[in-house]
């Protein structure tokens, strides 16, 4: 049995980036198969957050810097960020 999880990062300035992680597993008849399909889930899952972290907090100034660059000022004179 095999489980694939993946996920797509948004990096800002239209730049992402697709991790993804495959894990397979042998399952004998006396195991219970839908538990290791979801150990098997949290564990995709985990690998794809963990190998994403370092990626997304690298980029983590430009994305403070596009949210900067995107200032308004409301009726009140009272500038604050604009939701993207």
């Amino acid at each position: 049995m095999s489980i694939s999880y993946s996920r797509k990062f948004n990096l800002g300035q239209f730049e992402s980036i697709d991790i993804g992680c495959s894990l397979w597993a042998q399952v004998e008849d006396e195991e219970n198969a839908d538990g290791v399909v979801q150990f098997l889930y949290h564990q995709a899952k985990a690998s794809v957050k963990e190998a994403a972290m370092p990626v997304i907090k690298a980029n983590e100034f430009q994305i403070n810097k596009a949210k900067s660059q995107r200032k308004v000022t409301t009726d009140e004179g009272v500038t604050e960020l604009d939701d993207f």
